[in-house]
């Protein structure tokens, strides 16, 4: 909202550029549209024959799995963007804690990682760097992991995270193909991060709202093994880049399943429908929706800003979790102990074709 306070960051050194300010766009916003993925991926997969990999490209889940012995799987994934932040050791953990979270949504735990780095050798000053690996090595180690390798290259625009390597049992993998009808859907972290991002862009980010999003998107999803665990859960997923609708259509076209969403029941970060209202989102909201808009119905009382906030961005959101009915209650449980305070049942799913429907 205009005529806010600043956010509050580290400041740079005299004559460098923000870091925002070099690149075209910001966290997993700069994601491809998923429209555009899905063509640029046809016919790409070659997963087919190989009977350990239990989890592949074929149902766009978060990480690949694959079967090590009847106690094990290898969980592998990767995960990079440029900054959403002009402070350097913000952006680092931003950048680590969202690479992980892939792990953490198909139910596993992490061992180690690698650091993958871009950087305009030319512009930015090697202390400025540095503090973007620390603010991944930071992140790694509150995880419990090293960051035990990577690669780097000098880019135009600046780039980080991580791959990342973690463990799970075969039978608590949680694809994001197994929901089931009848189950209820459970959000992790309030939504509106790339509303925020976009504020923050042009200045106009409070400092208490710029506070209240790097706690949310430095918040490991630690919970994800535990409810992976639990009865009742069937499947997982974590909200980023192509938004609720686009993350929660995958689960839909996966499962084969319907859902149905309640408006006045998502979390927010406080501030964000009324920076959306403003004028705040991001470009990438609208090329989500060009993309996969079809198979979402929304009730004609939610207006432009609504879609807006439906789809917008999310880096390092939250988990998304599809579970019984009867699980409901042991899955908030987890989440609030594990700092999640603001979780919350979104809706359920259901026979039907696959897709959403938003009701106000």
């Amino acid at each position: 909202m205009r005529g806010a306070q600043p956010a509050i960051m580290t400041p740079l050194p005299n004559a460098v550029p923000r870091l925002t300010s070099l690149s075209h766009g910001g966290g997993c916003g700069c994601k491809i549209a998923p429209g555009v993925l899905r063509d640029l991926l046809k016919g790409s997969s070659n997963t087919s024959g190989f009977a350990q990999l239990l989890v592949g490209a074929d149902t766009s889940d978060d990480a690949a799995v694959y079967r090590l012995n009847d106690e094990q799987a290898v969980i592998a994934t990767t995960d990079f963007f440029m900054p959403i932040v002009d402070d350097p050791y913000d952006f680092g953990r931003i950048a680590a804690t969202n690479a992980l979270s892939d792990v953490y949504a198909m139910g596993g735990t992490p061992i180690l990682a690698l650091a993958i780095l871009g950087m305009p050798i030319k512009v930015l000053p090697g202390d400025v760097i540095r503090e973007i690996l620390r603010g991944g090595e930071a992140v790694c180690a509150q995880a419990g992991i090293p960051v035990a390798g990577g690669h780097s290259i000098d880019s135009v625009e600046p780039i980080y995270g991580l791959a990342a390597l973690g463990v799970v049992h075969p039978r608590d993998v949680k694809r994001n193909a197994d929901a089931q009808a009848g189950d209820v859907l459970v959000l992790g972290k309030p939504l509106g991060v790339g509303i925020f991002s976009a504020a923050l862009k042009k200045d106009a980010l409070a400092a208490a709202d710029y506070r209240a999003m790097i706690d949310s998107t430095t918040r490991l999803n630690l919970a994800g093994p535990e409810l992976a665990r639990q009865p009742g859960v069937h499947a997982m997923t974590d909200v980023t880049g192509f938004g609720l609708l686009g993350h929660l259509l995958e689960m839909c076209h996966g499962s084969g399943l319907r859902a149905a969403v309640q408006m006045s029941r998502l979390p927010f970060l406080d501030n964000a429908v009324a920076l959306a209202e403003a004028g705040f989102v991001t470009g990438a909201s609208a090329r989500n929706w060009a993309s996969y808009g079809a198979d979402v119905r929304l009730d004609d009382g939610l207006d432009a800003v609504r879609r807006a906030l439906l789809c917008d961005p999310q880096t390092s959101g939250g988990l998304l979790v599809s579970c019984a009915e009867g699980a409901a209650d042991g899955v908030l449980e987890t989440f609030r102990r594990h700092g999640f305070g603001r979780a919350t049942i979104i809706g359920r799913l259901g026979e039907g074709t696959p897709g959403i429907t938003v009701a106000p």
